[in-house]
């Protein structure tokens, strides 16, 4: 069972933010991975990992398209060595990142492909210059240079004897939880804390596992969870709300629904569809924000006191989830309510469930 923080890749603050995450009690911290509306994951993720000893460290998430799998590979493998085995690589198909670039999320073959290229690179193995993901119309082939000798393959070559970085892939919609079940070392959904949706994430994968020849038991599967620890149950709404309908339009990006809802949930998941405004992703007041019903949220998220985010918590624990990435306020944030909201779940909530 373990539990951690989001933020931003802020360079300036992350060796402040990773050491009072790891004070705090958090397992680890995932940074985001957009780079038109972040810094450099890497940048943070190796600061943090300076200042502190235990605190788990991630990408949530980088993507296939903005990052060659062999420059990404080395990249969560500097952060594994500096952190002695620490690191965590979570990957997506990509949102912001390449909405910022006029782009879609990846294509679902492009993105398996990576993923495997990826787990090989981690793997110290090589990976044949055919499939390395390299155009010609972006460069030709190095035999053009007339070379003496030169590699018969692509690999990191200073991998080391280190463990391997995990890789671990946030899934929403079916077919990604499939590439998830079959390249991932933990699928992590990104389907809200319904008990009803993260069973059918949870089944959709050990299905597909069993198509793709890989047993099903041995899925290790996480979940993306928006928690607001409150009392007053109607400003935990609104300190979610933003993050919440982040999370829930992925059910939704292309109009048609991923997962179990019923009438009421997809009238609000289209809505959200509709509504959605990217400049204000992720942000407070965003117009896509009013698309969310007080319903919805209390079903999509968890918001209320302890006992109640504890309890809320437990039943996915009981489904098989034992990875929650928390998101929602942080103990870093600018608003008084949002922070005391992050405290209590670390002082409040966490004490009930690993007591």
């Amino acid at each position: 069972m373990e539990f951690w923080t989001k933020t931003v890749a802020a360079p300036t603050r992350a060796a402040e933010f990773a050491l009072e995450a790891e004070d705090r009690g958090w397992d680890g911290v995932d940074v985001v991975d957009s780079q038109n509306l972040s810094g450099d994951p890497y940048v943070f993720l190796a600061l943090a990992a300076t200042t502190t000893r235990k605190l788990g460290l991630a990408t949530s998430v980088t993507n296939p398209v903005t990052r060659h799998p062999a420059a990404t590979a080395s990249s969560a493998l500097s952060v594994q060595t500096l952190s002695r085995g620490r690191m965590v690589l979570g990957i997506g198909r990509g949102d912001s990142a390449l909405a910022h670039l006029g782009r879609a999320p990846a294509r679902l073959g492009w993105f398996e492909d990576h993923l495997a290229n990826l787990q090989t690179y981690l793997r110290g193995e090589e990976v044949d210059f055919e499939n390395t993901g390299v155009s010609d119309d972006a460069a030709p082939h190095a035999e053009k240079l007339g070379l003496a000798h030169g590699p018969s393959a692509s690999a990191i070559r200073w991998i080391g004897d280190g463990p391997k970085v995990p890789v671990e892939v946030a899934a929403t919609g079916p077919k990604v939880i499939g590439i998830a079940a079959r390249q991932a070392d933990r699928v992590v959904l990104a389907v809200g804390a319904d008990p009803k949706r993260v069973a059918w994430g949870i089944e959709t994968a050990r299905s597909a596992a069993a198509k793709a020849g890989r047993d099903p038991a041995s899925l290790q599967f996480g979940a993306y969870v928006n928690v607001v620890c409150c009392d007053d149950v109607r400003v935990g709404r609104e300190l979610g709300r933003a993050s919440t309908g982040l999370f829930a339009r992925f059910s939704v990006m292309y109009g048609e629904i991923a997962g179990p809802a019923d009438e009421q949930q997809a009238d609000v998941f289209h809505k959200l569809h509709d509504s959605y405004d990217m400049t204000a992703h992720g942000r407070e007041g965003g117009q896509q924000t009013a698309a969310l019903t007080d319903e919805f949220i209390d079903e999509y998220a968890i918001i209320g006191s302890p006992e109640h985010c504890a309890a809320r918590i437990e039943a996915l624990l009981d489904l098989g989830i034992d990875k929650f990435a928390v998101t929602g306020p942080n103990f870093a944030s600018p608003s008084p309510p949002a922070r005391e909201a992050a405290e209590r779940f670390t002082d409040d909530v966490l004490p009930l469930l690993r007591g």
